[in-house]
């Protein structure tokens, strides 16, 4: 995913040490996310009301998985077993999906556009401060594949039509924003390693309260870009 003006314009962190532990734990993070965003879209794509719909969401499925393939290897070429280093992760990523199952078709694509997106954004700030060669890694996942930006046009076309479904969206969305960032806050607090790596720009307590208002700010564009706002 590109970066946003307000990602480009935070100050710099300090690149950390290739060996961190806390690369691995990012590694291992993504790779869970990944394998759970392919059930997830597997089982929303029965929401759609027709065949386009089905293939978007089979194409962003088959995405997650090519990613989950980077991830492996690359901790493979650390000496890591993904799956048990992954499996850490399941209870706060399994919650946030449990408790953001979408009812409708609308919610389904409304999770998979501001939930994919809240997810590259945390990522891709910790990117800043990687070695060369893991911020590679996390880039190469998290880029804009285009796949869900027929999101966009389906959204809009939906809430231009109807009041009611702009205003349910949007409390959809900021339900999505709320759980993300507490399922973020759980992962962080369990996590000792993880949090030295997102607090490598040696900013303490502040920056993180800075991180996490960067992905509210973000959230807004997305907002506006589906006609919620």
């Amino acid at each position: 995913m590109s970066s946003t003006p307000e990602q480009a314009g935070r100050t710099a962190t300090a690149e950390v040490a290739a060996e961190h532990p806390g690369v691995v734990e990012l590694f291992a993070l993504l790779a869970y996310g990944e394998v759970a965003a392919f059930y997830r879209l597997t089982d929303e794509a029965r929401m759609a009301p027709n065949l386009a719909g089905r293939i978007n969401m089979a194409s962003m499925a088959a995405a997650e998985i090519n990613h989950y393939e980077i991830l492996r290897d690359a901790l493979e070429k650390r000496g890591v077993d993904v799956v048990p280093a992954m499996t850490k992760f399941a209870s706060a990523l399994e919650n946030y999906h449990r408790l953001t199952t979408p009812s409708t078709w609308l919610e389904a694509l409304v999770k998979t556009y501001i939930g994919d997106a809240l997810a590259a954004d945390f990522y891709l700030e910790i990117a800043d401060a990687l070695p060369d060669e893991a911020a590679d890694v996390v880039r190469a996942v998290l880029s804009e594949t285009g796949h869900s930006q027929f999101v966009v046009a389906e959204v809009k076309a939906a809430v231009t039509a109807s009041d009611r479904q702009r205003h349910r969206l949007a409390l959809w969305s900021r339900r999505l924003l709320g759980e993300a960032i507490t399922q973020a806050q759980f992962v962080l607090a369990d996590r000792d390693d993880l949090v030295d790596l997102v607090l490598s720009g040696g900013g303490g307590l502040t920056q993180l309260t800075d991180f996490f208002e960067r992905l509210q700010t973000t959230h807004s564009t997305r907002i506006r870009e589906l006609g919620l706002a």
